[in-house]
């Protein structure tokens, strides 16, 4: 280790180090490791590192790695402007940490010393960019002088959105309402949760609004398990879109009904507070064992399975079959910017693969008579009306039970010609603007003939 790396990181690290190496962790977890930003987070927490952060580090790194992330097309923007040459291939975290510097400088409005001079000291103790330390300084100080210079007058929207996304959206949608899908995207999301009962009370305690189809909308400030009946079970974290996907099922009471795909478990939760005989089904063991803590922590009962939905052969049917489908998640945005560097058109292809195969499957689980509830949190229509057109063409003992927004407080907007769910992320606008806006859902309801 050269003498000076070794003499950096022998001193004693300066205030929020920590935190902005965190950050760079993150930043890096997704841009070069390719890995979801959620991963990288647990993976993060659990090390001896940064275990021991104190929740506002915390929340400040993941703030600051999310932001980096969601406006990283403008971030590379300015740092262009000040980079005389490409960086070389060998450079360690050295793109990661001027990214999540510039956003600290230009879009979180941070003392432009403290974010400079603990980039520059990430700089000096990380083992690959060590070397670059005075660049990174001098290019972060030209950020803190001329950034938001260099952003006026810019399209926001194109600079962060990846051309293949916008376009897909634009040829779908057309291209003002891909601007009004774009710009809500690049909003963050408020915080929904669903209540077991007393919502109105719940939401007045929590400081919340009620929502008309539901959901309890709170601004987010603090650890989720930290609020007023978490601990309790009186409520579970669950986006306002994806909350309708149980109650478009309809009255389940003393039904049974197979969850697909279910882990975390928000769906498996609202049907089993609704009285239906819930069986949950996940590949995932380890999500699955969130899923039951969840469900402990809550008072709900469920049986849970942990297969693969594609080969599960439970040797019954069911009343009812929920599928929400693996997906590329490109309505989740608000909450998951790392979707915007990670996803491809190649992924939308190869989910739609995914899907058609699942919904065949699902479909063999549904008894006469039954309910197909097929979602996915994807705004591409290969992953949604596209796979349940095909699915009708090839299953000729399934229909379309069309969704009735009157069913869950929702517009009409809502419901397409075809009588399924789309929600677009600019939906549901409230004030304050920061309360506004749902995840991007695709729903479609199909009964078996009897």
């Amino acid at each position: 280790m050269p003498a000076r790396q070794k003499a950096s990181r022998s001193r004693t690290p300066p205030a929020g180090l920590a935190a902005r190496e965190l950050v760079v962790r993150l930043v890096s977890g997704v841009l070069i490791d390719r890995r979801p930003l959620e991963h990288v987070l647990a993976e993060a927490f659990a090390a001896p590192r940064f275990s021991g952060l104190e929740p506002r580090d915390r929340a400040l790194a993941r703030a600051v790695a999310a932001t980096t992330l969601r406006r990283q097309g403008e971030l590379e923007h300015v740092l262009g402007a000040f980079l005389e040459r490409p960086l070389p291939r060998d450079q360690g975290r050295l793109w990661p940490i001027l990214l999540a510097g510039a956003a600290q400088l230009v879009c979180l409005d941070m003392p432009a010393h403290a974010v400079v001079d603990l980039a520059v000291e990430t700089t000096r103790r990380d083992r690959g960019a060590h070397r670059f330390a005075k660049l990174v300084n001098a290019v972060l100080r030209r950020v803190a002088e001329r950034g938001r210079e260099l952003l006026a007058g810019q399209d926001r929207v194109r600079l962060n959105i990846p051309d293949w996304l916008w376009q897909s959206w634009s040829d779908a949608y057309g291209p003002d309402t891909a601007r009004r899908i774009a710009e809500a995207s690049l909003r963050e999301a408020p915080l929904d949760i669903s209540v077991k009962s007393d919502t109105a009370a719940w939401a007045e305690r929590l400081g919340g609004v009620v929502l008309p189809t539901g959901s309890v909308r709170l601004a987010p400030h603090g650890r989720i398990e930290d609020l007023a009946g978490y601990a309790e079970g009186a409520w579970w974290v669950q986006d306002a879109a994806a909350a309708l996907v149980a109650r478009i099922a309809g009255d389940v009471a003393n039904r049974s009904v197979a969850d697909l795909c279910a882990a975390p478990g928000g769906k498996t939760a609202a049907l089993a507070a609704a009285g239906a005989h819930v069986t949950a089904v996940d590949r995932s063991v380890a999500r699955l064992d969130r899923l039951r803590r969840n469900l402990e922590r809550l008072a709900l009962e469920a049986e849970v399975v942990a297969a693969d939905v594609a080969s599960w052969s439970p040797g019954r049917t069911f009343d009812v079959v929920v599928l929400d489908a693996p997906c590329t998640a490109t309505g989740t945005i608000r909450r998951h910017p790392d979707i915007l560097r990670l996803k491809g058109p190649e992924d939308v292809a190869r989910m739609a693969e995914l899907q058609a195969s699942m919904l065949a499957r699902a479909a063999s689980l549904v008894g006469p008579g039954g309910l197909l509830v097929y979602s996915t949190c994807s705004l591409q229509p290969e992953e949604g009306e596209h796979r349940i057109e095909a699915f009708l063409l090839a299953h000729a003992d399934f229909q379309r039970l069309p969704i009735d927004a009157a069913e869950f407080g929702g517009e009409s907007a809502w419901i397409g010609a075809n009588g399924d769910l789309r929600t677009l992320p600019f939906h549901l606008p409230l004030a304050p603007p920061e309360l506004s806006g749902i995840d991007g859902f695709y729903v479609a309801r199909l009964r078996r003939s009897p």
